[in-house]
């Protein structure tokens, strides 16, 4: 790390523990932080040193001994220790203590149960952010932005707006200007319905939000087509003719890269004043225990923090 600050993993829940230590081994641990609850850790049978920390000042102490990775479960009491996990490690990032954070999957429901009152962790962290983040996925041979997240389905149409569309496709435009170096991003977007709408014969919102949205951004200059089928903007993006795909709902975008990019993609919050990236699956908790939870994306996303960290000039 060029100026000493830490990197932050919360191992999160389920297989999170096992996949964020399998990924330590084979990646470069130098200035790691683990915070979040250290029982699932050290069930894990792997080669890490890991030393109990419980202040960010016997953290630092211990990154700077050079010989273990120290882990900090919070103990407030108030909420759940991966939630105050999540907070903290923000907190840290937002003083500029830390470099960025790497979060392991947390099961929603399970959270919810404990007052958990966010649908996850990209709305969580725009809240403690103070800021609108836009969920992405990059590191495959795809990428992907959405414009709405965890909502139910039937909720999406009221929620794709020309403004939402055009937050979207801006924040993550930027994102790969300023974050992966991409100098004049190609961006397709995607339609709602079935063919784009048909010009209003199969739905009006793509008429009446995105195609407005579209010119109003092409008009800023970006390089911004769309909209279209999710077959062609995902076709677009595998031939090379896109940089990044806009999908409109969760699975739209979601169900075309992992079946290509599973393992391989990372969720990276675009929009935050922070580093964040976490692994693109969920705690898989018939995993847990098993011996055969893989950590392909823990390991992407980690080293796509340090990338991103390093471009940035933030840390690492």
């Amino acid at each position: 790390m060029s100026d000493g600050r830490p990197l932050l993993v919360t191992p999160g829940m389920g297989i999170g523990p096992e996949i964020t230590l399998r990924a330590l081994e084979v990646t470069d641990r130098n200035k790691v932080v683990l915070i979040g609850r250290e029982g699932p850790l050290r069930e894990v049978h792997a080669s890490i040193h890991l030393v109990r920390v419980n202040s960010w000042a016997m953290a630092l102490a211990t990154l700077e001994e050079g010989v273990a990775v120290p882990i900090w479960e919070p103990s407030n009491g108030a909420e759940p220790v991966e939630v105050a996990a999540i907070r903290i490690a923000t907190e840290r990032c937002m003083a500029k203590e830390a470099s960025g954070l790497v979060t392991g999957p947390i099961h929603k429901a399970r959270l919810a149960a404990q007052g958990f009152q966010f649908r996850g962790h990209t709305d969580f962290l725009g809240d403690l952010c103070g800021v609108r983040p836009v969920m992405g996925f990059v590191g495959g041979e795809l990428r992907v932005a959405l414009v709405t997240t965890h909502i139910p389905l039937s909720a999406v149409p009221e929620a794709v707006s020309r403004e939402r569309v055009v937050h979207t496709v801006r924040t993550a435009e930027r994102a790969l200007r300023e974050s992966l170096g991409l100098d004049h991003p190609r961006i397709v977007v995607c339609g709602l319905n079935p063919h784009a709408g048909e010009n209003g014969l199969l739905g009006t919102e793509d008429r009446d939000a995105i195609v407005p949205a579209i010119a109003e951004l092409t008009a800023l200059g970006l390089d911004v087509r769309g909209p279209l089928g999710v077959e062609a903007a995902f076709l677009a993006a595998r031939s090379d003719q896109a940089d990044l795909v806009v999908a409109m709902y969760h699975d739209q975008g979601l169900g075309p890269l992992k079946a290509v990019d599973f393992g391989r993609s990372v969720n990276w919050s675009m929009g935050l004043p922070i580093v964040r990236v976490s692994v693109d699956h969920g705690t898989a908790d018939d995993l847990v225990g098993t011996g055969r939870a893989k950590p392909d994306s823990m390991i992407a996303a980690l080293n796509l923090a340090r990338a991103i960290v390093q471009r940035q000039g933030v840390g690492l």
